[in-house]
């Protein structure tokens, strides 16, 4: 009798357990994911992976689609590459797709993901963007800072002009770094950038370790080990980096610098017992303070430089092209004066200049990483909640059905219609800063700097390469899409006065 219980009891107990599993392999069927190539177990896509990522989803979605999965071991990625899917993800479902998965690194570099790109959406997000927006990014703000960008460009010009006496080549990226650099230095605490280049080698570090995809991310359960050292190599630039910003605002505590910048405004809400009800309820800390300080000076400075570079490349590619814009500044600026902002508004061919620089070579080309904050459906599609969303923007922005030769580098195809290509990220073919809610808080000062910067640097000089040398447009794949090759070129004084200079 006993037997036969224990049987019965064994029997359903082994029906039962089929019978959840059945259940749970026809529900898993039934989540009817975004197609993608076959996975292999544990390992998913990994064995696919190649180099520049942004060319090779581009190449794999013309196989499998706009909307895409790929399994990155244990993580779950989505890919979009047309600017339908995109706009259903970015405005249709902007709220839901507003958050991001926070990858291991950044939790160290970024004050545990606290800042401006990485935070949650939510409250003290909102609050930190309104403080930028406000305070840093607004119309009035812009008007008051431009006497630095002025000098800083004026100053780049000089050394510019110095190299060319002396028969000097200029590396053009590492010139733009560094008047981004130090403008950006002195709209937050009054100082030029100290020790520029050993900035330029740590965020070189930092965007490096970006570069490569980290285990810790791919499997959380090797987090603790960090098996591939990114972790540490990343914490060093941190250390270094914070250590920086403490004595910065040490230095402004104890008053021993003063000014009236964003250092100044961030620290006074610092001190404020309780913030004002318009502020959301926040109290600003000062590991906030520096969380802001590092998104600024970071993302101002690379991604500035890296534009800069892309256009003076494809300008020396294309010498009717930039013939065409030196007559324009030619003639709205005049050679017996230098560029001014004011001027900008007269340079619709150097406007048209820098948006197809960033057609062609988006900063981000996949942007920043976005994930839903609940599994939802699009176009009949499941996304799960936490997926990693890459929006490959550097494939859209090519596409041949709305741009003709979409390779060729071509500004006049934005003097048609400027005003519809704009950077607000309402048209989805055209999105290289984003679009809703995390688009890009810097636009103003990223646009306004690159066109000052470039307009200057056609106006002042005519510009070569070493004989028999050609332009290396090969790109290197990192959180920022720089040339793999820096660009090296010769610069002849083109202004009617040395003094100018």
């Amino acid at each position: 009798m006993d037997m036969s219980s224990n049987g019965i009891w064994y029997y359903c107990g082994t029906g039962a357990l089929a019978l959840i599993i059945a259940v749970f392999i026809v529900k898993r069927r039934n989540v009817r994911l975004p197609p993608g190539p076959f996975a292999l177990p544990l390992l998913g896509h990994l064995h696919l992976l190649q180099p520049n990522l942004h060319e090779w989803l581009s190449t794999l979605s013309n196989k499998y689609g706009p909307l895409m999965t790929l399994k990155f071991g244990m993580k779950t990625s989505i890919v979009v590459s047309s600017s339908a899917m995109a706009k259903e993800i970015l405005k249709d479902n902007d709220q839901t797709f507003a958050n991001r998965v926070v990858p291991v690194v950044a939790r160290c570099f970024a004050y545990d993901g606290s800042d401006i790109l990485w935070s949650p959406y939510g409250p003290k997000w909102r609050f930190l963007r309104k403080i930028c927006a406000k305070e840093l990014f607004s119309a009035k703000s812009m008007e008051t800072l431009h006497p630095l960008r002025r000098e800083e460009v004026h100053r780049t010009i000089g050394d510019i002009y110095r190299d060319s006496v002396n028969g000097i080549s200029v590396d053009v990226g590492a010139k733009a770094f560094a008047t981004s650099f130090n403008l950006i230095t002195n709209m937050m605490w009054s100082k030029n950038g100290e020790r520029v280049l050993e900035f330029k080698d740590l965020m070189a570090e930092e965007l490096d370790v970006w570069s490569i995809p980290n285990l810790s991310d791919l499997f959380p359960f090797l987090e603790r080990l960090d098996v591939q050292g990114l972790y540490r190599r990343m914490q060093k630039v941190f250390v270094k980096l914070d250590g920086l910003f403490d004595r910065i605002i040490q230095e402004r505590v104890k008053g021993e610098s003063e000014g009236n910048d964003f250092l100044q405004l961030l620290l006074h809400l610092v001190n404020r017992a309780v913030v004002e009800e318009d502020d959301m309820g926040f109290q600003l800390t000062l590991r906030d303070v520096k969380a802001l300080i590092l998104d600024m000076v970071s993302g101002s400075t690379e991604t500035t430089s890296s534009t800069v570079e892309w256009a003076m490349a494809e300008l020396l590619q294309n010498p009717e092209i930039m013939k065409r814009a030196q007559e324009e500044l030619k003639q709205a600026v005049g050679l017996d004066h230098r560029v001014e902002e004011s001027h900008l508004s007269r340079l619709p061919y150097m406007d048209a200049i820098v948006k197809e620089t960033l057609r062609l070579h988006p900063t981000v080309p996949l942007l920043v990483p976005h994930s839903p904050d609940k599994t939802c459906q699009i176009s009949g599609y499941v996304i799960p909640k936490g997926a990693e969303i890459m929006i490959n923007v550097w494939k859209i922005q090519r596409n041949p059905e709305v741009w003709k030769n979409p390779l060729v580098f071509d500004p006049e195809r934005f003097m048609q219609d400027p005003h519809k290509w704009e950077y607000n990220g309402r048209e989805f073919d055209y999105i290289p800063f984003g679009s809703g809610r995390r688009i890009c808080a810097g636009i103003s000062m990223a646009t306004r700097m690159v066109h000052y910067t470039l307009a200057s640097l056609l106006h002042s000089f005519d510009w070569s390469l070493q004989s028999g040398e050609k332009v290396d447009m090969s790109e290197k794949f990192g959180f920022v899409m720089h040339k793999a090759v820096p660009l090296v070129a010769i610069p002849k004084p083109r202004l009617s006065q040395a003094q100018l200079y």
